[in-house]
C-alpha cells in the first residue's frame, strides 16, 4: 500500500512539474490568471477538482 502511495505521489510530481519545465512563459501567465480570481471561484475549482479526483480514485480501485 505504501509504495502505491509513493508512486502516487511521483507520478503527481512529475505530471506538475512539466509546465513549468517545458512552457514557463505559459505557466507563469497561468498563474497569475490565477491569482487574479476571486476566492469564490478559487474555491469553486478546488472542489471540482477534488470531486473529480475522488471519482478517478473510486473508478480504478
Amino acid at each position: 500500500m505504501s509504495e502505491t502511495i509513493w508512486l502516487a505521489l511521483g507520478i503527481f510530481l512529475i505530471l506538475e512539474g512539466l509546465g513549468p519545465l517545458l512552457a514557463p512563459n505559459g505557466w507563469r501567465k497561468m498563474l497569475l490568471e490565477i491569482i487574479s480570481q476571486p476566492e469564490a471561484q478559487l474555491r469553486r475549482i478546488g472542489g471540482c477538482l477534488v470531486v473529480s479526483g475522488l471519482v478517478m480514485v473510486y473508478c480504478f480501485i
